[in-house]
């Protein structure tokens, strides 16, 4: 059902809200020019660029700010999800079997939690929901995927009013709260964006040369100028590959008896895909901790497997990449990402580690400066227009 709105050619209808929230992230970062620990602050700023492009393209809806209850609600569903799906933090995920132990045996702990879970899902879900139904009804609703599904599409045309409203439930806040389109992705990836900026200074003037010669030196860029800026496209593949957001995948179970290399693999069997190793495979990617955006100019260098692959890859692949794509490229238009200086005059060189208690990993805080690369550019992103 996703592949409606969510295909190559579809995701070109939400182009121009993408572009609008990467120019009102700038607009928060000029705030955080000279912040001598940005770090939280620009992932924020991030985090809700993201943020607002899911729930508008979800339901229309306009988030109300960093303290939004229905955003707050979503996000807190996605975290949960993402936590259950590793495996290994509940036994019952390894052994099923223990779905059948009585609660008030020791160790059933998690079946209180999932309770708990399963009613936050509900009002995540549920809200948002009736919110966009209210909007239609005053006919005051924007674009959304709900909205379009709510006013009688075919593809809901044979459900009963129940399986419809679950059914478009689950669908549109997996829009916000999914492993592809899903605002905890997308930000996570450009925090890991930032870290490759600092990290690699000569990556960052190469792709600025890059905007300023297409774009000229005083442009916002939009998703038209795509295949005019390679670098800039080779780079958030680089980004993906450089530093997945969920390297070991979201596990999977086989839904048929299966062989691969000689190892039977049972039906049920729960099958988890190693991005990681894979974007480490240095028969694949020559030299696999350096950053080189260039790697992808030989046609033979595959793209990074961050979406998955098969049937099993991730049906928001194209909004995410696009999202990607107009956010890396409007803060290297405006911005530089820099190592900070120690009293000493040297330059301190971030050492990057992650955290996760989920399938999402991502990057502990990291020092750095962060920029505009000139008066003009501050210029250039406060006369910007919302409205």
């Amino acid at each position: 059902m996703f592949n409606n709105w969510l295909n190559a050619r579809a995701v070109t209808q939400f182009h121009q809200l993408q572009e609008h929230q990467a120019r009102m992230m700038l607009q928060r970062l000029v705030d955080v020019v000279g912040d001598p620990y940005p770090f939280q602050k620009v992932k924020n700023a991030l985090f809700r660029n993201a943020a607002s492009s899911t729930l508008q393209l979800a339901y229309g809806y306009t988030l109300e700010g960093d303290s939004d209850v229905i955003f707050q609600n979503l996000d807190q569903m996605a975290h949960l999800g993402a936590v259950a799906a590793m495996f290994t933090n509940f036994f019952v995920n390894i052994f099923p079997s223990l779905i059948y132990v009585p609660e008030w045996f020791p160790g059933t702990g998690w079946k209180q939690t999932a309770r708990e879970w399963r009613a936050l899902k509900d009002r995540a879900q549920t809200a948002p929901y009736e919110w966009t139904k209210a909007q239609l009804a005053a006919g005051t609703a924007k674009p959304s995927i709900l909205g379009m599904l709510l006013q009688g599409h075919s593809l809901t045309s044979d459900l009963s009013t129940a399986e419809k409203e679950a059914r478009l439930k689950e669908l549109t806040s997996m829009i916000v709260a999914g492993k592809s389109t899903g605002t905890e992705i997308t930000s996570t990836t450009l925090v890991a964006f930032v870290a490759a900026m600092v990290l690699n200074p000569d990556v960052q003037a190469k792709a600025q040369k890059e905007i300023d010669g297409v774009l000229g030196p005083m442009s916002l860029p939009t998703l038209a100028d795509r295949e005019r800026l390679p670098y800039i496209c080779n780079l958030v593949q680089e980004v993906l590959r450089w530093s997945p957001a969920v390297p070991t995948g979201v596990p999977h179970s086989c839904w048929q008896d299966d062989t691969y290399r000689g190892y039977d693999i049972e039906r049920g069997t729960i099958v988890v895909g190693n991005i990681w190793a894979m974007t480490r495979d240095e028969r694949t990617y020559e030299n696999p901790e350096v950053f080189n955006p260039d790697r992808f100019l030989d046609p033979n260098v595959p793209r990074a497997p961050a979406f998955g692959w098969g049937r099993r890859k991730c049906p928001g692949i194209y909004f995410a990449e696009a999202s990607l794509f107009i956010t890396a490229a409007s803060l290297l238009t405006t911005f530089n990402f820099m190592k900070k200086k120690a009293a000493s005059g040297n330059d301190i060189v971030p050492q990057l580690e992650a955290v996760s208690n989920s399938v999402v990993v991502e990057l502990k805080p990291f020092e750095f400066q962060l920029e505009l690369r000139s008066d003009q550019h501050r210029q250039l992103i406060l006369e910007y227009n919302s409205v």
